[in-house]
């Protein structure tokens, strides 16, 4: 697999999420293995074109993070070229410009999916960022604004002519949002849209069979994961491993999963400082419950940790309540354990009766 002049270790991609997919999650991730290319959280360009400091935290980079591309959006053709040369100056990778965001915060300046309704406006824009750079530009994108505008095949073609290294495809509308199933049909137009250049799907990979399965009926030349990394931060690797082998490895035991969630908690004290860590990693530390077995009292205690001492303090109380559930081994007994991760997992319950979908904003996507 390739990307402009990058030649990666997989064809699995890290899918940008805002708020989530920072430096700590991308080197955690990266440790784990499998892992081909990471794109950061989505950056104003106007911000980072002003030094502002969430921007520039937002590229924040370090050794073993690469190698990386830091997404940008906006709608000012000025603004956006010259975020480019500033995320070269970065050490970035790569720029990967975000037409697939369906928030109105985004759209409203014509940034995001937005850029998918004007097409030769769009190529002009992204024409400037390539002449710009030496890295590799790529877009991510969704299949269109609505099911009546399904302008991502015309989109591709029109920026591979201008000479972007890839295309990423959400297979969903704007109007969509997060809601429904995937086109995986929508998808496969993309990629027979285009001629060389690479198109990475994206958009319900929650397993390694899932990922295999875009793969084989879409023709795309990669899978990207967002959603489907928090619950399951083996997932690269795992596929990966499917991919190359026929072998499905099985999950991590619990053990595993507790040394990389103190992993990531120490990232985030040492990015963040130990109170903002602590607190931020609150929304972190109950995606690595989800698969613990029964953790309703560890998932209510560490909403509440402010320091790296209440983080353990959480986790040895778990440890003590859980081990009622457990053999003499320290195994989970059989009727406790959660059941195996499917390709639906995300949209279905799990044996502990919890919902397994991730937040993403509610309403119709117009008030987003």
């Amino acid at each position: 697999m390739r990307l402009g002049p990058h030649e990666l270790s997989s064809n699995l991609f890290l899918s940008p999420l805002a708020g989530y997919t920072n430096l700590p999650m991308r080197l955690t991730l990266r440790e784990l293995g499998g892992l081909g290319w990471v794109t950061t959280d989505l950056v104003n360009a106007r911000s980072l074109l002003e030094k502002n400091p969430v921007a520039l935290k937002l590229c924040a980079t370090a050794p073993g993070d690469q190698p990386m591309a830091i997404q940008l959006f906006g709608s000012v053709p000025e603004e956006m070229r010259d975020a480019a040369v500033r995320c070269e100056a970065l050490g970035a990778q790569g720029i990967d410009i975000n037409m697939g965001c369906p928030v109105k915060k985004v759209t409203k300046i014509g940034g995001g999916s937005a850029m998918m309704t004007e097409l030769e406006k769009t190529a002009a824009l992204v024409r400037g960022m390539i002449a710009a750079v030496k890295i590799p530009v790529t877009a991510k994108m969704r299949l269109g604004w609505d099911d009546e505008n399904l302008t991502a095949p015309d989109l591709a073609r029109v920026l591979e002519e201008v000479g972007v290294a890839a295309i990423f495809v959400h297979g969903r509308t704007r109007a969509q949002g997060f809601s429904g199933t995937v086109n995986l049909a929508g998808i496969r137009a993309v990629v027979e849209a285009v001629k060389k250049i690479p198109v990475i799907g994206n958009g319900d990979v929650t397993t390694p069979a899932a990922a295999k399965h875009m793969l084989d009926e879409t023709g795309c030349a990669g899978v990207s994961i967002g959603r489907g990394a928090f619950y399951d931060p083996w997932i690269f690797r795992r596929t990966d491993h499917l991919l190359r082998t026929g072998e499905l490895q099985p999950e991590p035991e619990f053990a595993e999963r507790l040394r990389v969630m103190r992993r990531h908690f120490t990232r985030y004290v040492e990015f963040y400082g130990e109170e903002h860590g602590a607190k931020l990693f609150r929304k972190v530390a109950p995606w690595y419950a989800r698969r613990f077995g029964p953790a309703k009292v560890f998932k209510q205690r560490v909403i509440t940790i402010k320091s790296a001492a209440d983080f353990e303090s959480a986790i040895a109380d778990y440890l003590a309540w859980r081990a009622q559930f457990c053999d003499e081994r320290g195994a989970l007994l059989p009727r406790f354990a959660p059941a195996p991760m499917v390709a639906s997992f995300m949209r279905e319950d799990n044996a502990a009766g919890e919902s397994s979908a991730i937040p993403v904003p509610k309403g119709p996507v117009e008030r987003w």
